[in-house]
């Protein structure tokens, strides 16, 4: 790294950690310095994104890596304001995805390569396996991550909506998927509204993540250093709840009832074709 780099690095490691947490700054770019700025964004404006933005951000989303080229994603932009409108109720009534231009749902779609097994005249015996179902969300999450990293190098905001999970059985009715097609998350993607263009959100330290040739499970201290850090972002922010990070694991993982219908997910995708065995 230049010296000319090096304040800039400084900057986006003390947004990301916290300062005094922030970890050796090594090589730096321009790539590097946007996958740090990267922000949850919850407020758009109703500007349309340029024409072509869709397949811009697809593209970049095929190209992420996809496990034996198997290809097991597939997405769909939801442009339909009743449609969207029911999917923010079933996402705890989230209204950006009413707000934002482009609403893309991301789907784990094992469907495609049934139809390739029927025409083929063959069985696929691994597709039935928890495997293949993890292999799909995977290929979509990594589709997902692209197609944001995208957007913000072309100053588009964006938030995934991990609870359209809620009810995938209600998403799945309104999105006309076949069996072996199951919502994994959707994403948001637009222009921020005034004031709304977000905070880099602190993360654990990299001692509590990062470990060397062996797993150290004793990161009381990290938690204990992170959520003073996480607590001043919530208050920043004014986020409603509980605000260190101590307490929002509680509050999230503590509870049937903040699962909010997703301790019914194993049942929903076996309906949706997904066997997972």
């Amino acid at each position: 790294m230049d010296g000319t780099q090096m304040p800039a690095a400084q900057a986006a490691l003390t947004a990301r950690y916290g300062a005094g947490a922030e970890p050796k700054a090594g090589p730096w770019n321009d790539t590097i310095a946007l996958l740090l700025s990267h922000r949850s964004v919850r407020g758009y404006t109703s500007d349309p994104v340029p024409d072509g933005t869709v397949e811009t951000l697809v593209a970049a989303a095929q190209s992420a890596a996809t496990s034996s080229n198997l290809q097991t994603w597939s997405v769909v932009s939801v442009n339909d304001p009743a449609v969207r409108r029911e999917l923010a109720a079933i996402a705890g009534n989230q209204k950006h995805i009413e707000q934002c231009p482009v609403f893309l749902v991301f789907l784990a779609d094992v469907s495609r390569n049934t139809r390739l097994a029927e025409q083929e005249k063959v069985e696929l015996v691994g597709l039935p396996y928890l495997e293949a179902f993890l292999v799909a969300s995977i290929d979509a999450a990594l589709a997902a991550q692209n197609a944001v990293v995208a957007a913000e190098s072309l100053g588009l905001a964006n938030v995934y909506i991990g609870a359209l999970r809620n009810d995938v059985k209600r998403v799945a009715e309104l999105l006309g998927l076949p069996p072996g097609v199951a919502p994994v998350f959707g994403l948001c993607v637009g222009h921020a509204a005034p004031g709304r263009e977000g905070e880099v959100k602190p993360r654990l330290p990299q001692a509590a993540v990062l470990h060397h040739e062996r797993y150290d499970a004793d990161d009381a201290g990290h938690r204990a250093a992170y959520d003073p850090r996480m607590a001043a972002f919530s208050r920043r922010n004014e986020m409603g709840g509980a605000d260190s990070w101590t307490q929002r694991v509680i509050a999230r993982l503590g509870t049937m009832k903040a699962l909010a219908g997703r301790d019914r997910l194993k049942e929903a995708l076996v309906s949706l074709g997904f066997p997972l065995k």
